[in-house]
């Protein structure tokens, strides 16, 4: 993987694997916890919980279960990109897709709201060209990313989010 993905910058053998027998454990809890952030933070109107731990600026992803056709919501890091906004499905490394990236893939029709403004985005998933060209300023904004990206066998997914 190291070799495909050269611009990741970490390398695997300095990154603490996460072991399968807890990765279920911890998407329980971050699903919860997630259910939590987005209700906190609609009701706030993104004054509560607007950060994940370091500081990290979140914003409120809505989309369309792709099984269900229900409205699903998930707190994700704030990656603007000039008017596009940025999603990477990296689940910390995990070695599968977070569920959010099968309902945006299936249905790309989204929106996101930032501190209480909400807006429809059209998603994309970045080619390998584009996710290179991103990859500094995804750094930039969340440096952890390179850390998940060497944790894991799968190339983590990026989506370009343009105004609908």
């Amino acid at each position: 993987m190291p070799n495909k993905l050269d611009y990741v910058k970490t390398r695997r053998e300095d990154v603490d694997e996460i072991p399968l027998k807890w990765q279920r454990l911890i998407q329980r809890v971050m699903k919860h916890y997630t259910r939590f952030n987005v209700w906190v933070y609609k009701k706030s109107g993104g004054r509560l919980l607007k950060n994940f731990p370091g500081g990290f600026p979140i914003c409120i992803v809505g989309m369309t279960g792709r099984k269900s056709g229900t409205r699903r919501e998930i707190a994700l890091i704030h990656l603007p990109w000039g008017n596009n906004k940025l999603l990477v499905a990296s689940q910390g490394g995990m070695e599968k897709h977070p569920q959010w990236y099968f309902n945006i893939a299936a249905k790309p029709e989204i929106d996101i709201m930032v501190r209480g403004d909400k807006r429809n985005y059209s998603a994309r998933q970045a080619n390998d060209e584009e996710k290179r060209e991103l990859w500094p300023h995804l750094l930039g904004l969340y440096p952890d990313f390179d850390e998940y990206q060497a944790r894991t066998d799968r190339d983590i997914p990026v989506f370009i989010c343009e105004p609908a």
